[in-house]
């Protein structure tokens, strides 16, 4: 295990720098994602392991930098405590 504050950069390192282009499909469902995360009290480590993916990968969604594939939604619904229709932005 590395020590306290090489942990803090790695994890400071995978924070996304910017909020996603909500003027993207894309980009209002990362915000969703990132939004419904935070309400369910849930950590992106926590979402990760849940679904079977990476934490990069759950950052890389919230940042818009990638789309969730489908066949996560479901699993991410459950985990987050909503409905499916819930993850999926208003517009």
């Amino acid at each position: 295990m590395l020590p306290e504050p090489f942990t803090q950069e790695i994890t400071m390192m995978m924070v996304p720098k910017k909020k996603p282009d909500d003027s993207t499909y894309s980009g209002r469902f990362a915000i969703r994602l990132y939004e419904l995360r935070k309400k369910a009290g849930l950590s992106a480590e926590q979402v990760a392991e849940a679904v079977g993916t990476s934490v990069g990968t759950v950052y890389n969604w919230e940042a818009g930098i990638r789309q969730v594939n489908w066949d996560y939604c479901p699993l991410l619904a459950e985990t987050l405590g909503v409905k499916v229709r819930t993850l999926l932005p208003e517009k």
